[in-house]
């Protein structure tokens, strides 16, 4: 077994990337979203966060949209975890896992990891499509005293995520839009 370094071919094109999603995660049928709408096509975060090479790909492209004066990265459970861990990595910025609620047990804490309490924090997630649980989870946060007004992404499936974030003050940023996957 080679190293992973050793096998590593790093995506650095966007439309190489784009391609390579697809590829990967881009599924059909009748699938019921987050948001309990159902959708026929799909993109399984799981197929991209889970291949080491794919997913650095990935993460080394977002870092740069990382808006000035974060302080904070806040990765959403389950599919913003990955993307956060490596984009804490390559970015220096410490990270959060936040929970859909808050534990029952132990810290019963909803954020874990690095504090957001007066810290400016930036919402990452992987696929997006009405920004429901941004939404959700910005409002815990504020709650927890962090200040959010963005939120970054893999993919925006530009279903009016873009829309209901501004609404509570919240730019999307994203690597990727349902139009650049084919």
């Amino acid at each position: 077994m080679k190293a992973f370094h050793e096998e590593t071919k790093i995506i650095t094109n966007k439309r190489e990337l784009a391609k390579k999603i697809y590829e990967v995660s881009y599924l059909t049928g009748s699938f019921t979203l987050r948001s309990g709408k159902v959708a026929n096509e799909y993109f399984d975060k799981y197929q991209f966060c889970c291949d080491p090479v794919l997913l650095d790909s990935i993460v080394r492209q977002m870092v740069d949209r990382i808006p000035s004066g974060t302080e904070v990265l806040a990765g959403l459970e389950l599919g913003g975890i990955p993307i956060v861990v490596l984009l804490s990595y390559y970015s220096g910025l410490p990270a959060a896992f936040v929970r859909k609620e808050a534990k029952k047990y132990g810290t019963a804490r909803l954020s874990e990891g690095t504090q957001v309490n007066g810290r400016k924090a930036l919402i990452v997630e992987d696929v997006v499509t009405s920004g429901g649980q941004i939404v959700i989870s910005t409002r815990q946060l504020r709650q927890l005293g962090a200040q959010i007004d963005s939120a970054l992404c893999v993919i925006d499936r530009q279903e009016g995520a873009v829309e209901t974030l501004a609404s509570v003050g919240i730019t999307l940023l994203s690597l990727l839009k349902r139009d650049d996957l084919s």
